[in-house]
């Protein structure tokens, strides 16, 4: 299995309703990408002036994360899609 080293963390995307609340059925090129995902791995964590700072995330949160985020990129790891990102781009877990 892949693990992100340092403050990465390995994300699989969590696809959204393709309906509206209102019963509008949204077609796929007019979808955004999901801002939601689920965390596959984590890095150990970050060195800040000599002293180690541990992720906050783990293996299986659920976390919403910035759409446009500067780190994010795209990966496939044994057939499925991944985001890598670090955990300074993840904006909260759910």
């Amino acid at each position: 299995m892949f693990k992100p080293l340092h403050n990465y963390v390995l994300l699989e995307r969590i696809e959204e309703e393709n309906k509206t609340p209102g019963g509008i059925i949204i077609p796929d090129n007019a979808k955004e990408k999901p801002s939601r995902g689920r965390v596959i791995a984590t890095g150990d964590g970050t060195f800040e002036n000599g002293q180690k700072i541990p992720m906050t995330v783990k293996s299986g949160d659920t976390v919403l994360f910035a759409k446009w985020a500067s780190s994010a990129n795209e990966v496939k790891i044994d057939g499925h899609d991944y985001v890598l990102i670090k955990e300074s781009d993840i904006l909260g877990i759910l």
